[in-house]
């Protein structure tokens, strides 16, 4: 199931392989798919929730520390709305890697990410040991 802090999934069922099947069938294919447009639709509904709330809850408070306690949920809402902004253009991304048969693979090394891997982070472009590498690189260059 995709995990991150600003969604949840409310219908997955984990890929189970039939033996012998090729790494990136056309039913993981699908499976992934739906996976993507499912996180997609939930983060929609998200981003409409949030205009709608914003719009109700607009007001011009003549307290000051009301004024600055909405404005600081609005801020909030909307770092919130932009990091899922960010992650519907990698679920985008991703759909199109399916279209283009280059899902499933390691950007970096080119070998398959794995199936329970893309389950946990459906827009992982990295196996688990570039992924690690790569962080252990961000970390010595940020320090």
């Amino acid at each position: 199931m995709p995990n991150t802090n600003d969604t949840q999934f409310t219908q997955f069922v984990p890929y189970e392989a039939k033996k012998g099947e090729e790494y990136m069938s056309d039913a993981q294919k699908e499976h992934f798919s739906q996976i993507l447009l499912a996180w997609k639709q939930e983060l929609m509904e998200e981003v409409d929730s949030t205009i709608h709330h914003l719009q109700e809850e607009a007001s011009n408070f003549a307290d000051p520390s009301d004024r600055a306690s909405q404005e600081e949920e609005f801020s909030l809402e909307l770092r919130t709305r932009d990091r899922e902004r960010k992650l519907i253009k990698k679920i985008n991304e991703a759909m199109e890697r399916i279209d283009e048969d280059e899902y499933g693979y390691c950007e970096a090394c080119g070998i398959e990410i794995g199936i329970r891997r893309l389950e946990a982070r459906p827009t992982a472009t990295m196996c688990i040991d570039c992924k690690t590498l790569a962080e252990i690189k961000e970390k010595q260059v940020g320090g």
